[in-house]
């Protein structure tokens, strides 16, 4: 979670740095990737380590797993932009205006 954190502060820090303010959605997307990469290593998974076969198993085995890895995307992403608003609004509140 701490490592989320920091990376998706870094992308919306160089993301703010290309005068790009559209960090919202980026922010979510970001940290919330990683459940992509679970959801594609379950392929591997599958095909090269498991000795699963048949509809049942196939469609139990990629059904939960979709559902497990929604779940990692849900709390991943939050956790990027929950931390990338506090980010922007520090940087933003040490802005001194004269």
């Amino acid at each position: 979670i701490i490592v989320t954190s920091f990376i998706t502060i870094a992308l919306t820090y160089f993301q703010l740095a290309v005068e790009d303010h559209r960090w919202w959605w980026r922010s979510i997307l970001c940290g919330g990737s990683t459940a992509l990469f679970v959801y594609g290593y379950c392929f591997y998974y599958y095909f090269a380590r498991s000795d699963m076969s048949g509809f049942m198993q196939t469609s139990f085995f990629f059904g939960y797993m979709l559902m497990v890895c929604y779940g990692f995307f849900l709390m991943l992403g939050t956790v990027g932009f929950r931390s990338s608003l506090l980010f922007v609004r520090h940087i933003y509140r040490a802005i001194k205006c004269e």
